[in-house]
C-alpha cells in the first residue's frame, strides 16, 4: 500500500509533513506568517484588508483573557494557537468542515497535537479549557459577523448563537495589513510562551 506524503516547505526552510507532522518542523514565525495571510469568512468582509486568522486568534485570546479571571498563561497561549493548523490547511467555514467529516478533523487534530507539543501544551487540551476557548471563539465569531461580515445582529443570533452577554463594545475590529498582524501575533506569543 502506497504511503502518501503531503509536505509544505515553510519560509523558515522547514518541511512540514501535514499527514505526519512532527513538532521539530514547527516554528512560530511560520505559523504567524501563514495565519496573517489566511482570510476568515472566505474573504467576504468589509475593509481594505482581509480579516486574517491571525487577527481572529489575537481577538480570541483577548476575549478569553477577559472572560476568565487570572487565566494561566499556558491556556492563553492555547487560545492564541487554537486555529494554528490553518497556517498550512487554510480556514474553512464550519459547514464545509462538517461536510468533509472525520478525515479533515483527523488532519486538523494531528497538526494541533504537534503544534501544542512544540510549544509545551498538552497534545489534547483539558475539556474545560477547550470549552472556554470555544466560548471565546464564538464570541469572536459573533463580533466579526456583525462588525465586518455584513450580518445583522438577528442573523448572527440565529446562525452563531445569542449575542454575547459580555460587553462586546469593548472589542472593535480594525482591519490591518498582514505583516502588521504577523508582528503582533509573534509579540503576543512571546509574552505568553514561558
Amino acid at each position: 500500500m502506497k504511503k502518501y506524503r503531503a509536505w509544505q516547505r515553510m519560509l523558515s526552510g522547514r518541511r512540514l509533513d501535514l499527514l505526519d507532522p512532527t513538532p521539530l518542523d514547527i516554528e512560530i514565525e511560520d505559523i504567524a506568517h501563514g495565519l496573517s495571510f489566511v482570510a476568515r469568512w472566505n474573504g467576504q468582509t468589509h475593509g481594505d484588508f482581509p480579516y486574517s486568522v491571525a487577527e481572529h486568534s489575537l481577538l480570541v485570546e483577548q476575549i478569553y483573557s477577559k472572560l476568565y479571571k487570572n487565566p494561566e498563561k499556558k491556556w492563553c497561549l492555547a487560545a492564541l494557537l487554537h486555529d494554528a493548523p490553518e497556517y498550512v490547511i487554510g480556514d474553512m467555514i464550519s459547514p464545509v468542515k462538517s461536510a468533509i467529516g472525520s478525515d479533515y478533523q483527523s488532519l486538523e487534530n494531528r497538526l494541533s497535537s504537534a503544534i501544542n507539543l512544540r510549544f509545551g501544551l498538552p497534545t489534547k487540551l483539558p475539556e474545560n479549557i477547550k470549552k472556554q476557548i470555544k466560548k471565546a471563539d464564538k464570541i469572536s465569531a459573533w463580533i466579526e459577523a456583525t462588525q465586518i461580515a455584513g450580518f445583522s445582529e438577528d442573523e448572527a443570533n440565529k446562525l452563531i448563537g445569542p449575542a454575547p452577554k459580555n460587553n462586546v463594545d469593548n472589542f472593535t475590529i480594525k482591519l490591518r495589513a498582514p505583516l502588521e498582524v504577523r508582528e503582533d501575533y509573534i509579540l503576543r506569543f512571546k509574552e505568553l510562551f514561558i
